[in-house]
């Protein structure tokens, strides 16, 4: 059995911060093929599918569709605030490499 992705507390104060639970909506965590490592994240607000795992915590919600699930096994998704911008990121034990950008991997 695969480790599912952990939230960090400083995401899910984010989401707060945000409103996305008041929204009705969550931060959607999917990996796509494309990007200049081979996959890439695309994190967004957005609802929840029947088939997604749900993360909950403080009152917020992460999910994660059945075909990314794999991707990030064991990945934890956090929320950092930087000199060039605030964004949330992705730690990704699975990813044998990564870009500068922070948001396309390979595998």
């Amino acid at each position: 059995m695969q480790l599912p992705p952990k939230v960090t507390p400083r995401a899910y104060a984010r989401l707060a911060e945000i409103g996305a639970g008041a929204d009705g909506k969550a931060l959607r965590v999917a990996v796509e093929g494309g990007g200049c490592s081979g996959f890439q994240y695309d994190i967004r607000l957005d609802s929840a599918a029947e088939d997604d795992l749900v993360l909950e915590g403080e009152g917020e919600r992460v999910v994660v569709d059945s075909v990314s699930l794999p991707f990030l096994a064991g990945a934890t998704i956090d929320f950092t605030e930087e000199l060039i911008g605030a964004r949330f990121t992705i730690d990704n034990p699975n990813a044998t490499a990564s870009c500068g950008c922070g948001t396309s991997f390979s595998i």
